[in-house]
Parts: structure tokens; C-alpha cells; sequence
């Protein structure tokens, strides 16, 4: 189902976080939760991954992780206010230490010039830690490509966290 590399980034994801004792939690809104199934396509990742949101709709987004209506109203779902709080609801309605959100337009239809396909918001924070957020304009490199590459930057953005840099 997954390429090789990135079962292979996920493996090495999942033995930094092993080493550091840290669980990992996901809110997945344009990858619908292919973070955590690429995570749990490992045998033995549920010593890692604490659990996954998948938040694809607004509603979601509020009911499940407390993102504010009126802040998706205001700044729109894709949008860096929303992935940042996207992570911190996360974290605040799991056990897990980090958490690592994204929300974007996959497309291949939804962009809008201020907000093109491929546009992707991510977020990640760990606890006690200020969160961090990445921009990421991947073009249109179809629904498919968009995914990979998001979870490809997820991975980066929770072992930055993990090794404390």
C-alpha cells in the first residue's frame, strides 16, 4: 500500500520515538489518516502511536480536537491558526507527548487563488514545548503526491521534536 521509502522513514520515525519513550498522536484533515496508517503498517508500533483524529470536516475539527468554529470561520481550515490548534487539540484529548496535525488542499479540485492545491498546513508540538509550523506549497502534483509528501514532512516535523532540536 505504501512505497518503500516511506515505510522506511516510518520505521526509523518509530525507533527515535521508541528510544525517547515518546507517544505520538496524529489530527489528519487532506491525509485522512495515511500518517497514522503508514505508522501502523509497522508490526509493533503500538508501543508509539497513541492514537489518530481524523478531522477531515470542520465539524470534526471542533467536536473531536476543540478547534474553534469561529477561528475556522475567520482564517478558514487550511490555515496556519487551524493546523496549530489542530496539534494542540490533539494533545490536550490524548495520552500521547507529541502531536503532529496537517490540513491543505489535495485536490485536484477546492483551490481558490489565495489557497491553491497543494497548499498544506502542518503543525506538530510536544508537551511543555513551543509548537512549530511549516507551509508547504507542493503544487499540483496530483491528490496522491500531495498525501505522500505531507506525510513525508509530518515525519520530519515529529522527529525534529523527538530529538529536541
Amino acid at each position: 500500500m505504501f512505497a518503500e521509502e516511506l515505510i522506511a522513514k516510518a520505521e526509523a520515525l518509530l525507533t527515535t520515538l521508541r528510544a525517547r519513550k515518546l507517544m505520538l498522536t496524529t489530527a489528519e484533515s487532506c491525509t485522512g489518516g495515511l500518517i497514522a496508517g503508514v505508522l501502523t503498517e509497522i508490526a509493533g508500533s503500538s508501543d508509539v502511536v497513541e492514537r489518530g483524529f481524523v478531522t477531515y470536516s470542520n465539524e470534526a475539527k471542533t467536536e473531536l480536537i476543540d478547534v474553534p468554529a469561529a477561528m475556522i470561520a475567520a482564517h478558514g481550515a487550511v490555515s496556519r491558526e487551524v493546523a496549530l490548534a489542530m496539534a494542540a487539540g490533539a494533545l490536550a484529548h490524548s495520552r500521547a507527548d507529541i502531536a503532529v496535525a496537517v490540513t491543505g488542499v489535495a485536490g485536484p479540485g477546492g483551490g481558490t487563488a489565495a489557497k491553491p492545491v497543494g497548499l498544506v498546513h502542518l503543525a506538530a508540538e510536544r508537551r511543555g514545548r513551543p509548537p512549530i509550523h511549516r507551509e508547504c506549497r507542493f503544487g499540483e502534483i496530483g491528490r496522491h503526491g500531495i498525501r505522500m509528501a505531507t506525510i513525508g514532512v509530518a515525519f520530519e516535523m515529529v522527529d525534529e521534536l523527538a530529538r529536541g532540536s
